[in-house]
Formats: structure tokens, C-alpha cells, sequence
């Protein structure tokens, strides 16, 4: 008897240990947020939908000089709440011009209406048909979110996503559109020889190799592409004028110089850089104003 429950209490050690080595069951997401980011815990191998307790509030007002590319978004995000067909979007172009920043005011505009979204980093695009598997069967309409996408020749993740956009049973779902944004229109990199593989036909056409073809096919399975160009200076400053208000500060001739000299000094006049001197501006400002008002108050006292 006793070396039976000698062998019992090894079995239940050795079951114990055995447990813990086995991937924690997933917990179920919070289906209250509106926004989630898919997260792979260490050590577990199985991703999960993480909250977004702190959503960006930006709104589509927010978004300026870029009307033409809104509209596209707007109006393919319409029709997907909706329930009608609708595109996977590639917005493409310069950096800092909006293109995250108008993917997240759309979902604030159309939360309301059970539009969700779920974020995704490009290392973890090969749980693409996990995300759907998981999302499939719920009443809200979910954009996977991808910022920032390119892919370096054979990263695990630029397969996976071909797979979603060319529409694999696993992959297809009414629910559920695609929505990246990349500085690259043909999110690989492209190099000189890629040319070697160009052909010339008797009657003169040019034909690209299998190279060039592999590298353009994953932007093509985009059924929307939308083109982002940098700014003049007139909708650079446009933009500044428009957070300085939201900020609480004035915009004036001098504001208007140093906020040109603070795009000089970044190389770039994009409406990221507007934001940042805004709120450089009016952060002075207001500490101007907070030791101009202390400095008042000990005047009246002495």
C-alpha cells in the first residue's frame, strides 16, 4: 500500500509539472472596449485581444487637407457598418500626413454603429485566421488594423497576409476588412535587380519577371488604394492654426514664423509635425500664463 501511494504522489507531481507546461487557456476578450490589440503573452504561444483602455479621440474634423482620401475611407467604411460590400484599404503615401490618424478617427466615428478594430503588429499576421476564427460569429463589424506595414523578402507575415486578402476559406468572413497603412505602395523593398527579370515581347511590349510580379501581387489584393502626398505650407500651417485652436492658444504672425522654423528644423511640413508644434506652443503658452498669473497674485499680496 505504501508504495502504491509512493508511485500515486510521483504520478500527481509529475501531472502538476506536466500542467504547467501547457499554454494558458485565453481569456475572453472585453467585447464593452470598441478598439483591442493582439497580444502573444511570453511563454504561452496562443495570442489574445488585449483592451484599449485609452483610445485616441481624434475625429475626422481633425483630419485636414486631405479631403479627397477622407471621402474614399469614409464611404468604404459606410458601406462595410453597413452590411454592403466592401474594400480592404492600402493607404499609401508621405509619413505624417494623416493616414493612421484618419483609419482612427473613422472608428470613432462609426463605433456607435458597432464598428470595432483590432490592432496588429506584422510579426503577428501569420494569427490572421485565429483574429477571424475568434471574431466570426459576433454582431460588430471589425477592422484589422495594420500600421506602418512593409515586409522584408520571406518575413513569415507577408504569406499570411496574401492568404487573407486573396480570400482563403479561412480567411473569408463578412465582418471582418483589412485596413494597412505603409509608406511603401508595394510594401516590399524593391531593388536595382529586379529589372534582370524584365522581358522584351517582338512587338515591343515590357513584361516584369516573376520578381517584380510577386512584389507588386500583395498591394493588388487591395481592393482600395489610397495616395497620401506631403503638404504645402499653406495646409502645413492650416493645421497648426487648427490644434493651436483646439489647444486653447492664439495663432499670430509670429506663431506662423517659428512654426515654419520648427518644420525647417524637421525636414518635413507634414501634419505630424503641425501637431508637435502646437503642442510646443501652447504648453509655453500656458506655462507663460500660469507664472504670469503667480507672479500677479504675489504683487497683490506684498
Amino acid at each position: 500500500m505504501d508504495r502504491l501511494d509512493s508511485t500515486l504522489d510521483r504520478f500527481d507531481r509529475l501531472l502538476a509539472r506536466a500542467e504547467a507546461l501547457l499554454p494558458a487557456t485565453p481569456r475572453e476578450p472585453d467585447w464593452t472596449a470598441t478598439a483591442w490589440r493582439w497580444r502573444v503573452p511570453r511563454g504561452t504561444g496562443r495570442g489574445q485581444l488585449d483592451a484599449v483602455r485609452h483610445a485616441s479621440g481624434i475625429a475626422l474634423a481633425d483630419i485636414r487637407n486631405v479631403d479627397r482620401q477622407k471621402a474614399l475611407i469614409v464611404q468604404n467604411t459606410r458601406q462595410f457598418v453597413a452590411g454592403a460590400p466592401a474594400n480592404n484599404v492600402l493607404l499609401t503615401g508621405a509619413r505624417g500626413t494623416g493616414k493612421s490618424s484618419l483609419v482612427k478617427a473613422v472608428l470613432n466615428e462609426f463605433a456607435p454603429a458597432g464598428l470595432r478594430l483590432i490592432e496588429v503588429d506584422k510579426a503577428d499576421l501569420h494569427d490572421l485566421h485565429d483574429i477571424v476564427d475568434l471574431v466570426a460569429h459576433r454582431p460588430e463589424r471589425f477592422i484589422v488594423f495594420c500600421d506602418d506595414l512593409s515586409f522584408e523578402d520571406g518575413e513569415a507575415g507577408y504569406k499570411a497576409l496574401k492568404v487573407a486578402l486573396d480570400g482563403s476559406i479561412a480567411a473569408q468572413t463578412d465582418n471582418v476588412v483589412i485596413y494597412a497603412t505603409s509608406n511603401r505602395r508595394h510594401l516590399l523593398p524593391e531593388r536595382m535587380s529586379d529589372n534582370d527579370g524584365y522581358r522584351h515581347t517582338d512587338d515591343g511590349e515590357l513584361h516584369p519577371g516573376e520578381v517584380v510580379e510577386e512584389k507588386i501581387s500583395l498591394s493588388e489584393r487591395f481592393g482600395l488604394w489610397v495616395s497620401f502626398h506631403g503638404f504645402r505650407q499653406g495646409d502645413y500651417l492650416d493645421i497648426v492654426r487648427h490644434w493651436l485652436g483646439q489647444l486653447g492658444s492664439d495663432y499670430s504672425p509670429e506663431v506662423e514664423r517659428e512654426a515654419l522654423q520648427f518644420a525647417l528644423g524637421r525636414g518635413s511640413r507634414s501634419g505630424r509635425v503641425a501637431w508637435q508644434y502646437a503642442r510646443d506652443r501652447a504648453g509655453r503658452d500656458r506655462l507663460a500664463l500660469t507664472d504670469a498669473l503667480a507672479a500677479s497674485a504675489a504683487e497683490r499680496a506684498l
